[in-house]
């Protein structure tokens, strides 16, 4: 873990480079928003994890918005979420006493609310409070004005702009001063100040004010009863645990979809033009998302996001995006916000994502692995989502022979990926076991033939007899951190020669620093420049092969380093740097969490029955 005791400067205006992990998130599971440890709520788009942000601190200063509560003077600040929730408490200390603020979004009620609750502890402190509203990713400075409010309010303060309005309500409210609100105050021992901030569409009617309390421990109790249907009781739980918190968290539970990360922007590469819009529902990170949760017990998600993809997917199967919006909407333009300077000065500010127009043949052996899972536990489908899924793998088997952009989103030249045909061997492979056992109808002969036919391609093109290793694409010696779910999907058994030249040949040409990357950037292949840093997830499939090919001691020595890494909350980003030792890229990120997970899975089932065969061995 890094440092939990960093101390901060809360009085002082929250720099545009506060380092990536000393974020913690909050959300409601319909959106989410990031809070420093200094108490400085930098990013938030709301009502929607796609929706324009309204605090975007994160990728400019704070004049493009953030909402501060902390203390004046410096204070040693410590922070955790209450037991198996995502419910934020930041303790900070200063030489006069100890205050506590507690953050979160309430689950349940359908709203969307932001609480924030100060309490002294010891002695006395200083605290600042500072509001200050940007909608549309901190371009447009709304109207601010006092307004009774609801019959139940005494008196509370509205930020209109077109269809948004935020609402805030306290016992103590910041004072207007030139587009800004501010306040200060002391806080004793035993001293408490609520908080709450209320999104609602501009033509509505104010909505009622909270009841504090009842709403926090509400929103405990569900989040502790939904954890406490995890199944996994092996090594690392803990980090499991907070891990299934955080995909929860970036599950839109009303519509369905499931984001990659909260975040837009935040750089691969410091400096550099490797910033991507995260904020969408990959169909891939959403089928490894429901394997993960498939794999510790939770089958009910599979279903809500099963109806979400028969939904999206209504109509051609030829029309099949990578990744949509939540509500399943097609439309996702990428473009450039000028106007804020990015995170770390890392331009291009990017909203929508171009990637969405991608051929990526790889997605939806991703799709059928899930959905077979699902199927394994139970969960039966309707006439529907069975036709979708025929349809799409009849579809594949006109076109899965062409080159395409590869797991990657690589925006060079289409190739011929070698992980993507693995995925269309699986698409096949998972559609005929539907059919010959879970007694769904389609043309299982037909799958066979393709199915066969890719393997046989894969063995031919995309395998280095010389350097006894599969490789990136079919026009290259490279190697590519994909390779390592070769085992993993199915496609070769784990003790096949073939598949332990694949790992040795991966660790040693992408390995960096003891974590793993994607591929190597100076290679070309991504049409990009600039470079880019280890990928947590890429090292997590790393543990997951070394369990499946009996290399115990190592999967268990990178997976201590791994989790490791996440910041003092628990959380992880996309990449990081293991010489500055900072995480690098949007977050919190899906991916690495769900692989995670599946590395603790394989890890426990590896080393069980290790232990298994030792003890027939006596």
């Amino acid at each position: 873990m890094t440092d939990p005791d960093s101390t901060y400067n809360a009085g002082a205006s929250v720099p545009p480079r506060v380092p990536i992990e000393e974020y913690a998130v909050i959300g409601d599971t319909e959106t989410a928003a990031l809070i420093s440890r200094a108490g400085s709520l930098d990013w938030l788009c709301i009502p929607r994890f796609d929706s324009p942000s309204c605090f975007s601190a994160l990728l400019g200063t704070p004049e493009h918005g953030r909402w501060l509560i902390g203390p004046v003077d410096e204070a040693r600040s410590t922070r955790a979420y209450r037991g198996s929730s995502c419910i934020l408490e930041t303790v900070h200390e200063t030489d006069t006493g100890r205050v506590r603020v507690t953050d979160l979004m309430p689950l349940g009620d359908g709203r969307a609310d932001i609480v924030r609750v100060v309490e002294g502890l010891e002695g006395e402190v200083e605290m600042q409070h500072e509001w200050i509203v940007r909608f549309t990713y901190g371009k447009v400075r709304p109207w601010v004005s006092h307004h009774p409010g609801h019959e139940r309010d005494d008196e509370v303060i509205v930020a209109i702009a077109g269809p948004d309005m935020l609402l805030l309500r306290g016992q103590r409210l910041p004072v207007a001063s030139d587009g800004h609100h501010r306040d200060q105050w002391t806080v004793r021992a035993g001293d408490r100040v609520q908080f709450s901030l209320s999104w609602f569409a501009s033509w509505k009617e104010v909505p009622p004010p909270l009841d504090i309390p009842s709403r926090i421990e509400a929103t405990y109790q569900k989040s502790a009863d939904w954890a406490a249907r995890c199944t996994y009781d092996g090594p690392y739980r803990d980090a499991v645990v907070r891990s299934l918190l955080i995909l929860r968290l970036l599950t839109d539970t009303r519509r369905g979809g499931i984001v990659a990360a909260a975040t837009t922007s935040l750089p691969e590469d410091f400096g550099g033009e490797r910033n991507w819009d995260y904020r969408y529902c990959w169909l891939r990170d959403a089928s490894l998302t429901l394997e993960a949760l498939l794999a510790v017990g939770y089958v009910g998600a599979t279903k809500l996001w099963r109806d979400w993809l028969v939904r999206a997917l209504a109509g051609d199967p030829e029309d099949m995006q990578i990744m949509y919006a939540v509500d399943g909407g097609r439309e996702l333009p990428e473009r450039e916000l000028a106007h804020l300077p990015g995170y770390a000065d890392s331009r291009p500010v990017r909203v929508g994502n171009g990637a969405v127009d991608q051929k990526q043949t790889d997605v939806l052996g991703e799709v059928m692995i899930a959905l077979e899972n699902a199927r394994g536990q139970g969960l039966k489908e309707t006439s529907q989502s069975w036709a979708v899924q025929r349809a799409l793998v009849e579809d594949l088997v006109k076109h899965w022979d062409e080159p395409d952009n590869g797991l990657w989103e690589i925006r060079g030249p289409l190739r011929h990926f070698t992980h993507s045909r693995v995925m269309v061997w699986a698409a096949f492979d998972r559609a005929i076991r539907a059919v010959e056992q879970h007694g769904y109808e389609g043309p299982v002969d037909r799958w066979r033939e393709v199915r066969d036919a890719v393997r046989q391609e894969i063995l031919d093109k995309g395998f280095d007899r010389a350097k006894n290793t599969f490789t990136q694409h079919y026009d290259t010696t490279e190697v590519d951190a994909s390779l390592l779910l070769i085992p993993l999907v199915g496609f070769l058994p784990a003790d096949d020669p073939r598949v332990r030249g694949t790992v040795a040949a991966v660790e040693n040409d992408l390995m960096r620093d003891g974590l793993l990357l994607r591929y190597r950037t100076e290679s070309g292949v991504d049409g990009l420049s600039g470079d880019e840093h280890p990928f947590l997830a890429c090292s997590f499939w790393l543990v997951a092969a070394y369990a499946v090919t009996g290399e115990l001691e190592k999967a268990r020595e990178l997976m201590d380093r791994l989790v490791g890494l996440a910041n003092d909350v628990g959380l992880l980003a996309e990449e990081y740097d293991p010489k500055e030792q900072r995480m690098v890229g949007n977050y919190p990120q899906a991916f690495s969490h769900l692989t995670l997970i599946n590395a603790a899975v394989h890890l426990a089932q590896a080393e069980a029955a290790a232990r298994a065969g030792a003890d027939d061995d006596r």
